[in-house]
């Protein structure tokens, strides 16, 4: 992962008391968790990121033999 190696030791919870004490900003948890989710993905599924927006927009594609 690129900005935040340490996202996959933190629930929910955790994660968003770092960025309450701004050890962390929101835009990095967004890209933890979207490297995190590519990563993840089965075999067949696919991530379209939009980044030409303010914020990244994900979605999710699944290819015809991928479910």
């Amino acid at each position: 992962m690129n900005g935040f190696a340490e996202y996959e030791q933190y629930d929910a919870l955790g994660l968003a008391d770092l960025v309450r004490r701004r050890e962390v900003t929101p835009a990095e948890l967004l890209e933890a968790a979207i490297d995190d989710a590519i990563a993840r993905k089965p075999k067949g599924h696919d991530f379209v990121i939009d980044r030409r927006r303010t914020r990244p927009a994900v979605t999710r594609h699944m290819s015809v033999t991928g479910g």
